[in-house]
Order: C-alpha cells, then sequence, then structure tokens
C-alpha cells in the first residue's frame, strides 16, 4: 500500500471541501482547518489553492487522456473500445470521485493551465467521436448522429461522481457490464 505524502493528504483534503462547498468558497484556511494544521503550515507543501486546483484537475484530465490513447490505438472492435472507455470512466471516478467533481465543476478556474486542459478535453472527446464514426462506418454501432451518441454515453460518465458515492454495494465489474449493456445496447428487450 502506497503511502500519502502530506501534500497528496492536502489535495485530498482540499477535493473533498471544493466538492461539498465549490472551490471559490473553500479559502486556504477552510483546508488546514479541516487537516487540523495551521494554514501557514500548508504552504511548505502547495504553493496556493489554485495549484491545488491544478494538480487535481490536470492529473485527472491526463489520466484519462493516456487511458483513451491505449484504448484508441488497441486492436479491437468499436464496441469493445466503448466498454473499455466506460471502464475507464468508471475506474477512475470510484477511485477519485472528489477530483472528479473539480474536473466537471470547477475547470473553469483554471489560470495558467486552462488552455492545457482545454485542448486535453477536445483531443479526448474527438477520440472519442473517432471511435464512435469509425464504429458505424464498419458497422458495428446503429447508423445515428455521433454527436448524440458522444453526447449521451460522455454525460453519463461525466456524471457517474455524483451517484457512485452513494452506492457502496456496487462492484465496479457488475456496474462496468451495467452500464455498457445500457449505453451501448439500450434498455430494448
Amino acid at each position: 500500500m502506497k503511502i500519502e505524502t502530506r501534500k497528496q493528504q492536502i489535495i485530498n483534503a482540499a477535493a473533498t471541501l471544493f466538492k461539498e462547498k465549490g472551490y471559490s468558497a473553500v479559502t486556504m484556511r477552510d483546508i488546514a482547518k479541516s487537516m487540523g494544521i495551521k494554514a501557514s503550515s500548508l504552504y511548505n507543501h502547495i504553493s496556493s489553492k489554485q495549484d491545488i486546483l491544478t494538480t487535481i484537475i490536470i492529473s485527472l484530465a491526463e489520466e484519462f487522456t493516456n487511458g483513451m490513447d491505449v484504448i484508441k490505438t488497441s486492436q479491437i472492435d468499436s464496441i469493445e473500445k466503448l466498454k473499455q472507455i466506460i471502464s475507464l470512466h468508471i475506474s477512475i471516478t470510484t477511485s477519485n470521485t472528489f477530483g472528479m467533481s473539480s474536473l466537471n465543476s470547477d475547470w473553469m478556474h483554471l489560470e495558467e493551465r486552462l488552455d492545457y486542459y482545454l485542448k486535453l478535453r477536445d483531443d479526448y472527446e474527438e477520440n472519442f467521436r473517432c471511435i464512435i464514426i469509425n464504429g458505424i462506418k464498419n458497422k458495428e454501432i446503429i447508423d445515428v448522429n455521433p454527436e448524440v451518441m458522444l453526447f449521451s454515453i460522455l454525460s453519463t460518465l461525466r456524471s457517474l461522481y455524483l451517484w457512485i458515492p452513494k452506492k457502496e454495494d456496487l462492484k465496479q465489474e457488475e456496474l462496468v457490464e451495467n452500464l455498457s449493456q445500457v449505453l451501448i445496447s439500450g434498455v430494448q428487450k
């Protein structure tokens, strides 16, 4: 088991507060108080609240990008790629629900790294779109508007952080199968 560094503890505490109160409402003093330390002690490990937010969002965005790169270049059919994307989202969200809240709700507060984040997000969505389009072209996926498919699937996956923490009895593999069934095959019997 990996031991958390003090910096990671600060980031985790901040991510929890960002989800509960929103990034703008949280101060460095709030983060320190939640950890039982003085605000000045935080600055030994982290330079600012902005630095914390950037670390949370960029690390998650890069994790999604790296996962998508592996999926995109794999030699499997489009349906299997979609299942792997669903699995990627469930895996990352399950291990970091608080950070996912920041990724989805606070990205616009990024300052110096906003353009980088937007590029990562746009590239991710474009790769997702290409998988859908290739699936349609190869007759693996029904021929409907790829934008509607992308929006439908991605909207569900991006909101998992709101739902997963309320479902403690969920098994990750079972969720991947069930969500893949609904998002890829639909609900029609």
